[in-house]
């Protein structure tokens, strides 16, 4: 494994390790920050749901990362367990961008918009990957029948 790839698997270990910190920190900072905005209890019971729920994914989203190096550094990437944990990547990223798209309604801001975009494009991006992970794995499988 190359210097680069030892670099972001430690980012994304690291990452990890802070996202469950954060989800677990939600109910206690939630009123610190609903206080900070202004929001009603309504608004902060929403804003705490909300946090978690995206949090849980997007803490998903990096333990799928994690899952995915052990097979670069295995020497193999191309196998059918990347294929699923890309998809299930995409599934997180809807369910983001579906959460922030409802905040949308309810609780305007610009920085939500620029979520929404960016896990929607996240969305298509694992997709395509996914396709084309699913693509280079039935190519090798051929190919190592062949041989």
């Amino acid at each position: 494994m190359n210097r680069l790839n030892k670099i972001t698997k430690l980012i994304v270990d690291i990452l990890f390790y802070i996202g469950i910190l954060c989800v677990i920190s939600v109910p206690f900072t939630v009123k610190y920050i609903s206080g900070f905005y202004g929001y009603n209890s309504r608004e902060t019971v929403i804003f705490a749901i909300m946090l978690i729920i995206t949090g849980i994914a997007a803490v998903y989203i990096l333990y799928e990362f994690k899952r995915m190096f052990r097979t670069l550094v295995g020497g193999n990437p191309f196998v059918a367990a990347n294929v699923n944990s890309l998809k299930r990547m995409a599934v997180s990223c809807v369910i983001i961008t579906a959460v922030y798209l409802v905040k949308c309604f309810m609780m305007f801001t610009f920085a939500t918009v620029v979520i929404v975009i960016v896990f929607g494009i996240g969305t298509l991006f694992c997709l395509v990957l996914k396709d084309l992970f699913r693509q280079a794995v039935e190519y090798k499988e051929e190919n190592d029948l062949t041989v």
